[in-house]
């Protein structure tokens, strides 16, 4: 046979020896559009349009063929195509009816993973021993998906994110040729699929663009030193794509059998509402030991079994870890394909027991909350816009905090530039004798802003020599405003450096913190840090 009259896929630069680690991709162009006339019963000559958020997601070829792009309005999509027949976004349906194309492609060839409903992937190696090449399980795989009346295409490369694109181009890559494949390609290739990068990737390759790096092969030359000191962890991800190389390392052991989580069916399941909520509670269950083993999963295995002893199992690969929430949509849709098949392969019994397994996991780092409360993603964004404000304005205009000895809140905190080693000026693991008590200020008030501690009598409230108040104070005043105290702790001397001639104690004499609760409304009530020398008292830190 001739490879480059294979049904599907094109071939470049055939007769090279393959390798064994291979990957084969098989995408279903425009999933989303084709789904929604499918359920809809529309004629494939109907262009078809997904809307989301009032926007294309995605849209038919006959659609594209009319002027209709991703990211078009309603209004604006519509007026280029009148006849455009508008459905509305819906995963469970598309996972709903990928279900027998994957079923068609694990019966001619076993083991394969589900990155999204419209695309999947497998281990090349065995399809191509079996079948006599890889052209030929190309062939096979197109054949087996057309019998169930969906068109797909083919990409074969050595790795995972590399077949992807091919897969967009029906073309399998010869082995070592990947970044080869790839450099020639608009950067924004990087962004495509959803399944393989992170949410902010079309930032980055806007940032790419705007930064003249127009093609993959520009982005692939720089070094992984020059990506990793100036981009996010996504950069970094995304620069190993460019260069053709795994986005991540393979799982070196095998999750332990103690993560994995099973729920009898009492009564069996048979209907999808049911078959839901007992995935919701398996997914919530599984991330609790996740969290408590300190990973997180990227792999996951769905088991079935029914009251007939039939055995249902998928792999959903992901490429971001797995939250609680993206769990247990995918246990939904796949439950809802095995639960609602209409070609006869739908089990003949119901479900009486589910499992989940992680397949593979990684650091739980990944999922860290971090400063701005959502994901690590999140995290690494913000820092990519700290990075572009210190190249606007210089090295030393942004700074961030690193936690450091001492005995006040401001001693505590060593500012250290952007980049640089987080070096605190004083280590926070040695012993501190005087240090202020817990909780730690949220705010720490640089400026110290005078304030005025009274008396009931109106007196000024001031610490003594030997480290007391002179009255006990009932009212602060902060500039025109007045509050009574609900309560306060201390007066704690700062009584340090007495032998530097510069420093606080030297020059004020007498030195105390305080903390005082201010009375008044609850959203008006506030906990001040408190700092006295030179006879004033100023504010120093405030509570939460």
């Amino acid at each position: 046979m001739d490879p480059t009259e294979t049904v599907g896929c094109a071939v470049i630069e055939p007769g090279r020896t393959r390798s064994g680690s291979r990957v084969l991709a098989l995408w279903c162009p425009d999933w989303p559009a084709v789904a929604a006339a499918a359920v809809a019963g529309v004629a494939a000559t109907v262009p078809v349009a997904v809307f989301a958020a009032n926007r294309v997601i995605t849209c038919s070829a006959i659609a594209r063929a009319e002027g209709v792009r991703r990211g078009l309005r309603r209004r604006e999509a519509q007026a280029r195509c009148p006849n455009l027949f508008i459905a509305q976004a819906d995963p469970d349906r598309d996972a709903r009816l990928f279900e027998p194309v994957v079923a068609a492609v694990d019966a001619t060839v076993p083991g394969i993973e589900v990155l999204r409903p419209g695309l999947l992937v497998l281990s090349a190696r065995g399809a191509a021993r079996f079948f006599g090449s890889e052209e030929a399980s190309a062939e096979r795989l197109v054949d087996a998906v057309a019998a169930v009346g969906v068109e797909a295409q083919i990409g074969i490369a050595d790795e995972l994110s590399t077949a992807v694109v091919a897969a967009r181009r029906a073309a399998i890559v010869p082995p070592g040729d990947g970044a080869r494949f790839l450099a020639p390609m608009p950067i924004a290739e990087l962004a495509v699929e959803p399944s393989l990068s992170a949410p902010e990737r079309a930032d980055l390759v806007d940032l790419l663009h705007r930064l003249g790096l127009r093609r993959i092969g520009d982005f692939a030359a720089l070094t992984p030193t020059e990506v990793g000191s100036r981009f996010g962890t996504d950069a970094v991800l995304a620069h190993r794509s460019a260069r053709a190389v795994p986005e991540r390392p393979p799982s070196v052991r095998r999750p332990p059998p103690e993560l994995t989580v099973e729920y009898r069916c009492d009564p069996p399941i048979d209907r999808v509402d049911a078959a839901a909520f007992a995935g919701r509670m398996l997914a919530t269950r599984l991330h609790g030991r996740l969290s408590a083993a300190s990973v997180s999963c990227t792999r996951l295995s769905v088991f079935a079994e029914t009251e007939a002893g039939e055995q249902l199992s998928r792999i959903w690969r992901c490429a971001q870890p797995l939250t609680p929430e993206d769990t247990a949509d995918r246990v939904r849709w796949q439950l809802d394909g095995w639960l609602t098949r209409r070609d006869g392969a739908r089990p003949t019994a119901p479900i009486i027991a589910l499992r989940l397994e992680p397949v593979e996991v990684a650091a739980t780092g990944a999922l860290q909350l971090g400063l701005w409360g959502g994901v690590g993603a999140e995290h690494e964004q913000a820092r990519r816009a700290l990075i572009r404000v210190q190249g606007l304005l210089g090295g030393e205009a942004v700074r961030v905090g690193v936690l450091s000895g001492g005995r006040g809140p401001q001693e505590r905190i060593t500012m250290v530039a952007l980049g640089d080693e987080p070096v605190p000026a004083a280590d926070p693991a040695l012993p501190w004798p005087g240090r202020l008590p817990q909780p730690a200020p949220a705010l720490i008030l640089l400026t110290r802003p005078l304030v005025r501690l009274e008396a009931d009598d109106g007196s000024p409230v001031l610490v003594t020599a030997r480290g007391l108040f002179t009255a006990d104070p009932v009212r602060l005043s902060w500039g025109s405003r007045q509050w009574r105290l609900a309560g306060w702790a201390g007066p704690w001397p700062v009584d340090e450096h007495w032998w530097i001639p510069e420093s606080l104690d030297a020059a004020a004499g007498v030195a105390a913190r305080a903390q005082v609760q201010l009375d008044g409304e609850p959203a008006d009530i506030r906990v001040l840090l408190l700092i006295f020398y030179s006879e004033t008292w100023r504010a120093e830190g405030l509570y939460d």
